[in-house]
């Protein structure tokens, strides 16, 4: 049936043609969005609209048509009375739902209070070939979801106010930013070393040089250089990517909005992202109270903090500070009939083991704003040694219903002490640990010149948008995610 109403389309094209009409003209001038149109007062004259016909409903001698966008959507009436019978007739002989439209008219409202826009002129903007889903059957199949997007959009209501709620999260954290002077800069992608985070990288090749490369998993070295190089307050939103197993809250490729601040220390930037995130509500949804899993939470309301090893001992009885050695915590592991899931879990460093330990037993308990501190000095190569206890350091990550939003710690600047933990985690790669750091000589030559103090954080625009939306996988919150090849 799909394939004879294309059939039908193309012929309807043919014959438009034919007549000279442009069925794919170069321009439209509009004087208002469907949005701005549909708020208009009755009787105002000379409205020019332009949109996706969704939806017709043809009586002898009038037709009602409901025309959209992303942000809003219209209905038009046309009467032959009001635009002649010839193109009353092309309108019902040519156009389909689909198809985009361009009219000018007289606002009114319906004897149901309506908007409505009398037309008195239209014009044929883009033929749609194929017809689009039936509204309440079409668009059942998750992967057609993702793969054809674009339909999506057009038939979920719910999707098309996500991504919309997307769009206004991003542009209030830009403002956020921006008014408290943080400088917006961008880092390479393609990089000679996957720094930055504990991740498997993605890797490709450059053939005019010759050189095997990766795309990045964070952008933070490089804007670490920057604050070397003079920059003091600075913040991107960067693509990034990496090599990970598929889950509900991950994504292979994701924007993250990665910050530092010189002269800042972690809890310095607490306050920002608290600051920040209350900001974004107030913002895009006015409020600070978000019902996530039949579960009102307050945002404004203190947020609790707690130590990574406290949390552990609390959730599964074992104080990782007594097993020095990952062997040993293995064992315990075991012991306790912990039995956690990974490939080649034998090979793990103490930081990815303890982390995985956490993310398994503690991380799905913690629903409430929740901010872990004291992280194992093996888990954060990258991150500053607290001052009293040097096996663990000061950094911290926002926890909310069980999802990781924000990650962030006082840098690590001493040159000597970076070298020494990314030799460490040279060793577990080449024992394995897929997830460990490489050597990185560039940026260690950086901090050689000399870095002040700085703290930083990074946070995933999906994951974000995907608590304070409720939504039930992160795949939902990107626009095109990656989906298997058919």
């Amino acid at each position: 049936m799909s394939q004879e109403q294309t059939i039908r389309r193309i012929e309807k094209l043919a014959t438009l043609r034919s007549e000279g009409v442009f069925v794919y003209p170069e321009r439209y001038e509009t004087n208002y969005e469907l949005y701005e149109a549909a708020l208009l007062e009755d009787g105002t004259e000379g409205v020019r609209v332009a949109g996706r016909i969704m939806g017709i409903r043809q009586f002898s001698k009038f037709s009602f048509l409901t025309i959209s966008d992303i942000q809003g959507s219209l209905q038009l009436l046309l009467k032959k009375e009001e635009v002649g019978e010839q193109s009353a007739n092309v309108f019902a002989n040519y156009f389909d739902v689909g198809d985009f439209i361009g009219v000018e008219g007289k606002m009114y409202s319906t004897k149901t209070k309506e908007k409505t826009l009398r037309i008195e002129k239209y014009v044929l903007l883009g033929k749609a070939l194929h017809p689009l889903p039936e509204k309440w059957h079409g668009l059942n199949n998750v992967e057609t979801r993702y793969r054809q997007r674009y339909l999506d959009l057009m038939m979920t209501n719910e999707t098309k106010e996500r991504m919309l709620t997307r769009t206004k999260l991003v542009r209030a954290i830009r403002r956020f930013l921006e008014e408290r002077d943080f400088l917006e800069v961008e880092t390479p992608v393609l990089q000679h070393t996957s720094s930055g985070a504990l991740a498997r990288p993605f890797r490709t090749y450059h053939n005019a040089l010759d050189s095997e490369l990766n795309l990045r998993i964070a952008p933070e070295t490089y804007l670490k250089r920057l604050i070397v190089g003079g920059f003091t307050k600075i913040f991107e939103f960067a693509k990034c990517f990496r090599n990970e197993g598929v889950s509900p809250q991950h994504l292979q490729e994701f924007t993250m909005v990665e910050g530092y601040a010189a002269y800042w220390s972690y809890e310095d930037t607490m306050a920002l992202m608290r600051d920040l995130l209350l900001y974004v509500l107030n913002e895009v949804f006015h409020t600070t109270v978000i019902s996530i899993q039949g579960k009102t939470i307050d945002f404004s309301l203190d947020w609790k903090v707690v130590s990574f090893r406290d949390l552990i001992l609390k959730d599964t009885g074992i104080d990782i500070d007594l097993f020095p050695n990952v062997d040993d915590l293995y064992e315990e592991t075991k012991r306790r009939s912990i039995y956690l899931e990974q490939d080649n879990i034998e090979t793990l460093g103490r930081g990815n083991f303890i982390d995985l330990l956490y993310k398994k037993m503690c991380r799905p308990q913690l629903i409430e704003p929740t901010f872990l501190i004291n992280h194992p000095i093996d888990l954060s190569p990258l991150a500053r040694a607290n001052d009293h206890n040097p096996a663990i350091t000061d950094r911290f990550q926002l926890v909310v219903n069980g999802a990781e939003i924000i990650n962030a710690y006082s840098e690590l600047v001493d040159p000597l002490e970076q070298r020494r933990r990314l030799e460490a985690q040279a060793v577990l790669k080449s024992g394995g640990d897929l997830e460990a750091m490489e050597m990185d000589e560039d940026y260690l030559l950086a901090m050689e010149y000399g870095m002040p103090p700085i703290s930083g954080w990074g946070f995933g625009i999906e994951r974000l948008l995907m608590i304070l939306t409720d939504s039930e996988t992160i795949k939902d919150c990107v626009l095109f995610p990656l989906t298997k090849k058919v």
